[in-house]
């Protein structure tokens, strides 16, 4: 299997989703429009090699802890654990080389829901990045008829662990490289959100309203309504959004989240998971210094992240969802994308 080989899912509406296996990191979305044009709905690259040598994190599986662990520490059963910090002070994405960074075993699959359907599956060793536990991993992707990409996850340890899969693909619905996603239009489900604390660079435990700041999207507005406001969570957010919303009546089912939707073209995107948090990121840190799809820059707020998880730090908050996963338990994530 090489790192380069393409893998693509597709469905009789058009749609044709493209992944590889190192970092099983999701290269294309292709998706028609509400005229019948196709266009690549996620920033990157144009090729396997360009992605392998670009932005580690564009579409890849992140974990073993998705987002943000203060200054890197955790204890299960009164034992204290230290990750690395490559995030500031603070642990992100599982570490220097986490999932994002490895060959997921790939294969085909067929189950009946799916038009097309693969398994990537990989084994983190005990102490893989200073975590504790082997853990076993597979991730189904799998695309219906009905236009849904289905991202299935289910993990188990061997000792207790903590754990917190997530996605990362950042979606522009207008079409990779067509300026910035200011003009989408963003609804959540989510009445609070987690505040980035200014000394931790992340979050502190606080759950806040919504209500009467940026992070109010019950409604549905534009994305460039919240980042064009010189409020403190967005100038601490890095000049936009890099927040965990708190999905409103969380119970472990799947539920619509969110909807993401381009006036423009007319595509629109609705998630559904059963994870109790969504991280919204809109590329903060991108300057147009590198290049993307198209030969085109790759520009601030020019795709928008929708990552379904656990919460940032959940390991150091008791009130937080619980992020431990022990032996015998099986960690399950369910996060879908569906275009129409």
């Amino acid at each position: 299997m090489s790192s380069k080989e393409v893998y693509t899912l597709k469905n009789k509406n058009g749609i044709a989703i493209s992944f590889m296996a190192n970092g099983g990191r999701i290269i294309s979305v292709k998706v028609p429009d509400s005229k019948g044009n196709v266009a690549d709905v996620v920033i990157g690259y144009d090729t396997p090699e360009a992605a392998l040598a670009g932005d580690a994190y564009f579409g890849a599986l992140c974990g073993r802890y998705a987002n943000r662990i203060v200054e890197g520490k955790f204890s299960i059963d009164g034992v204290e654990y230290q990750l690395d910090k490559n995030n500031g002070n603070n642990h992100l994405h599982g570490g220097i080389e986490g999932f994002n960074t490895r060959e997921w075993s790939v294969e085909p699959v067929s189950i009946e829901k799916y038009a097309q359907s693969y398994k990537l599956s990989l084994v983190s060793p005990d102490g893989d990045q200073k975590y504790p536990g082997e853990l076993k991993v597979e991730v189904i992707y799998g695309l219906t008829e009905d236009n849904e990409f289905v991202i299935d996850y289910a993990a188990v340890t061997d000792k207790p662990t903590v754990i917190n899969l997530t996605s990362h693909p950042y979606f522009n619905l207008a079409g990779a490289g067509n300026g910035t996603v200011e003009e989408h239009e963003l609804q959540i489900n989510a009445t609070k959100y987690t505040p980035i604390d200014e000394k931790l660079e992340t979050v502190s435990g606080e759950i806040s309203l919504v209500s009467g700041t940026p992070f109010d999207f019950t409604e549905v507005k534009k994305i460039g309504e919240a980042v064009n406001t010189d409020a403190e969570q967005i100038a601490l957010g890095g000049g936009g959004l890099d927040h965990n919303f708190v999905i409103d009546h969380h119970d472990g089912t799947i539920k619509h989240v969110a909807t993401l939707s381009d006036p423009v073209s007319g595509r629109r995107m609705e998630v559904y998971t059963d994870q109790p948090g969504i991280q919204v990121y809109t590329g903060n840190h991108f300057d147009g210094s590198e290049t993307g799809k198209q030969g085109k820059p790759i520009v601030k707020w020019g795709g928008v992240a929708l990552e379904t998880q656990i919460f940032p730090d959940s390991p150091n908050h008791d009130h937080f969802p619980n992020a431990v996963l022990r032996p015998g338990e099986t960690y399950k994530h369910l996060c879908v994308y569906k275009f129409g």
